[in-house]
């Protein structure tokens, strides 16, 4: 009586487990990096802003930190797909906006 039966359950339960962490360790990173990058946005528009660049390059910094921002908001709420999307979209917008310097 003590065959595969038994052992299913738990070999179910260790995949749903896993699962689980996998998916908050997806919240946690999607979450922290984009406050990361979203405080070196912020960080590269106040540097610029004080410097002779023109307007729209910390304009750039600033909208792709606040991009950044809502990446992370969504990344901590599980959606960590639209997340990564976001933290793409965000780097490039500060990365455009850097080659208009």
């Amino acid at each position: 009586m003590n065959g595969p039966a038994n052992s299913e359950p738990s070999d179910i339960q260790e995949e749903y487990d896993d699962q689980v962490l996998d998916a908050r360790r997806a919240r946690w990173t999607a979450s922290g990096t984009g406050a990361l990058l979203a405080l070196a946005g912020l960080a590269a528009a106040a540097l610029r802003l004080s410097g002779s660049a023109p307007a729209l390059v910390p304009a750039a910094y600033g909208f792709g930190a606040a991009v950044c921002a809502l990446a992370a908001v969504l990344g901590s709420r599980g959606r960590t797909r639209r997340a990564l999307w976001l933290l793409i979209a965000g780097v490039m917008v500060m990365a455009l906006g850097d080659q208009f310097d």
